[in-house]
């Protein structure tokens, strides 16, 4: 039941005041103790010709309110607070959980509507550092969480794969590429020669003119700087699914820059018949002083197209292929002019569709007490990253292993390992705004203790422990209503709480393109049960009911945990 919609009814029957707007009136109280909701009362004062507590009283006392068997409620000043009745409410959640399973939080509010999540857009030829996985996991969970909600969702991958650095990468592969250490490490390769180009390009300016030759024959489609781009964009995608498997991302489209390049000659002509193109400094540019913003440059003073080109020429096959609600963009937030520009000239164009783009920025990495060796010098290699995260939480769950006396296999530790330590980097990104810079720490990172993926996980593996337990006790969970009812406890109603409010959390996340309405409520969900299994008995208590009513406690916990972990994009363990 959505029990704030309920009381919104009830009100509604006494005051005549449609059900919508007294649902966004109502509150939740700030403590527990407090109620579950509260209804103020203020904004009757001048309808109702009446002092605000004087009308939280006559809602109180009228037959809807006070002979209802849902909640119980009290005036306190202008308010009318509402307490749920906790085994209605446990015999609810806790049965709806049981029922839907791992689909719990599901919905069909996307039913029949489109969205595409652009993310990840790594350059073509170049490594793949931290910064590159923040717009990957938060990409990846925005993905995950609109297909909760029954959305069609397109997963798409705007790589960097176009521009004069491959007229450069040309160039630079014919004159010192090595075929040897580019099949070993493409990458490592591409990038060596990539530098070397720049460097020998000081001194040697024919350089230039070759790379800018070079690219202009990759435009006209010439077979061998096409064959040569096409090698470099292949070996460095098959580098980059490695980490697309090993963190869980998938993509429906590959479409880069290249893709779009032939179709940018139809935005100039649309937006030159529609009387926007104008001239500045040589370059055409649309005007956008109506928005508050400066002039987006269409084409520059050389004729050649940037950014914001292609981004329309996207926008516009975009919109035409898949018809899309929404077309999201996760880039970082120093991109958000950009993005307020492309949008702007597309609105002025007269597409409608330009409301249904959004940005959605994020900050930067930052590291704490972090040292690496990388590859490159001056950047964290993701790679470099997840292998460190997976040694550090190895060294930490042998020694737990050892010190509980616990008999694991190497392989099970490994496995163990990989997950957690790739979760622990994964959540990370997606345990804060993700407007807010991220700072890594391994102390944080890895505490079993605090806001971290490990703590989760075990929180899971702990609870399915339990379970396991029973089971070989050939004790199982109820479902019987009557045996949930008795889940009434404070510490009880504070876990049932969070788990009610994680359906809620799930759409917020949608609805704010925040990742971290989901992890703050599953580690709300973790804190609270935890509690409340430090300070009950669970298959030692000697009522039998109690404890078939907490082990359903158990395993609605761990069913919504687990749900909340995958959409962040983070994978379980059954022990530790």
């Amino acid at each position: 039941m959505d029990y704030k919609t309920y009381i919104s009814g009830k009100i509604s029957q006494i005051t005549d005041i449609p059900s919508e707007e007294i649902y966004k009136l109502i509150e939740v109280p700030p403590k527990q103790d407090m109620g579950d909701f509260a209804f103020p009362c203020f904004t009757l004062a001048k309808t109702m010709r009446k002092a605000p507590p004087m009308i939280a009283q006559d809602i109180l006392n009228n037959e809807a309110i006070s002979g209802d068997q849902v909640f119980k409620a009290v005036c306190v000043g202008p308010y009318v607070n509402f307490y749920i009745k906790r085994e209605g409410l446990a015999c609810d959640i806790i049965s709806k959980i049981i029922k839907a399973g791992e689909d719990y939080g599901s919905s069909d509010l996307g039913q029949g509507k489109n969205v595409i999540v652009e993310f990840s857009s790594p350059n073509i030829a170049k490594p793949f550092h931290v910064g590159h996985a923040f717009t990957t996991v938060l990409g990846n969970s925005l993905s995950r969480i609109y297909k909760k909600l029954g959305y069609n969702v397109i997963r798409m991958n705007h790589l960097g794969d176009y521009g004069t650095q491959f007229g450069k990468l040309i160039t630079a592969y014919r004159l010192w590429g090595d075929d040897n250490a580019l099949n070993d490490d493409p990458i490592k390769e591409l990038l060596r020669i990539y530098v070397k180009f720049h460097e020998e390009e000081k001194n040697d300016p024919s350089l230039t003119d070759s790379a800018r030759d070079n690219f202009r024959k990759l435009e006209e489609g010439c077979p061998e700087e096409y064959e040569l781009w096409k090698k470099f964009r292949d070996m460095s995608l098959v580098v980059f699914e490695k980490l697309y498997k090993r963190l869980g991302v998938e993509f429906d489209n590959y479409n880069g820059e290249s893709f779009y390049s032939d179709k940018i000659p139809a935005v100039v002509e649309d937006l030159k018949a529609k009387g926007l193109l104008v001239e500045s400094q040589g370059a055409r540019v649309v005007d956008l002083e109506e928005y508050g913003l400066p002039p987006c440059i269409i084409l520059k003073s050389d004729g050649t197209t940037i950014y914001a080109s292609r981004d329309i020429a996207a926008v516009l096959y975009r919109h035409n292929e898949y018809n899309f609600d929404k077309n999201i963009y996760v880039v970082g937030s120093p991109q958000a002019l950009h993005f307020r520009q492309v949008f702007s000239v597309l609105k002025k164009a007269g597409y409608d569709f330009a409301d249904d783009c959004v940005h959605v920025g994020f900050g930067l990495v930052k590291f704490k007490d972090m040292k690496f060796s990388t590859r490159d010098g001056n950047i964290v290699l993701l790679e470099d990253l997840l292998n460190e995260a997976v040694a550090k939480t190895r060294e930490v769950i042998v020694e737990n292993a050892r010190t509980r006396g616990t008999d694991m296999t190497e392989e099970e530790i490994d496995e163990i390992a990989e997950k957690v330590g790739i979760g622990s980097v994964i959540y990370t990104y997606v345990k804060s705004g993700r407007e807010r810079d991220i700072v890594f720490s391994w102390e944080e990172m890895l505490d079993f203790e605090g806001d971290t993926a490990p703590y989760l996980i075990y929180t899971y593996a702990r609870t399915r422990s339990i379970l396991r337990k029973a089971m070989d006790q050939g004790i199982e969970p109820s479902s019987d209503e009557g045996v949930i009812s008795k889940l009434t406890s404070d510490e009880e109603y504070s876990v049932i709480k969070a788990l009610a409010d994680f359906e809620d959390a799930v759409k917020k996340a949608a609805n704010s393109n925040e990742p971290f309405m989901i992890s703050r409520q599953i580690a709300l969900i973790a804190r609270n049960f935890n509690r409340f299994y430090n300070n009950s008995r669970i298959l030692g208590d000697e009522d039998s009911d109690m404890i078939k009513a907490r082990l359903a406690l158990c395993d609605a916990v761990c069913t919504t945990i687990k749900s909340g972990l995958d959409l962040l994009g983070i994978d379980v363990v059954e022990r530790m």
